[in-house]
């Protein structure tokens, strides 16, 4: 079984300007993320884009579904940032009904070193083996249905909707 993990940026991956004091897309960190995860699964990575999902399109919407339509494997992991996350699920379970696919994320940049991107990401790779197929948002030690989930922006956490 291969996990296939695609990498669309979010703060997961954003890196720190000192200088300028600004946040910006340089590489993925996923790579460094797994092995400092010491993970040992059998995953193949690739990068669609590096945006912030504020600035997410229609047009990028489609290139993820598409990608995700396309892979052979059934087990996808889309790392994604946490403002639009919710859209991007919902583009996705309207048109693919047999994979399991979790967006993940991080409020914190892996960079700062107390990100909880790495938790996050071993927890979505530990779900998306086990859960039946349809779409998820997994954050925060917690797997949602991506229809009964938003981000709650005083906690800073996925919740689901009551």
């Amino acid at each position: 079984m291969t996990i296939k993990i695609f990498i669309t940026g979010g703060t997961f991956d954003k890196d720190y300007n000192e200088l300028e004091g600004k946040l910006f897309f340089k590489d993925t960190h996923l790579p460094e993320m797994l092995e400092l995860g010491r993970c040992k699964l059998k995953i193949d990575i690739r990068t669609l884009m590096m945006v912030d999902s504020l600035y997410m399109t229609d047009g990028d919407r489609k290139i993820i579904l598409e990608n995700c339509k396309i892979t052979k494997e059934d087990k996808i992991l889309i790392t994604h940032g946490t403002d639009t996350m919710i859209e991007t699920a919902k583009a996705l379970s309207n048109s693919i009904k047999d994979k399991t696919i979790i967006l993940t994320g991080a409020m914190i940049p892996y960079k700062f070193g107390s990100s909880d991107g790495l938790f996050n990401l071993g927890c979505s790779l530990a779900f998306v083996q086990t859960l039946p197929h349809g779409v998820y948002i997994s954050m925060n030690g917690k797997y949602l249905h991506w229809d009964n989930v938003r981000k709650n922006k005083q906690t800073g956490e996925f919740e689901e909707i009551k």
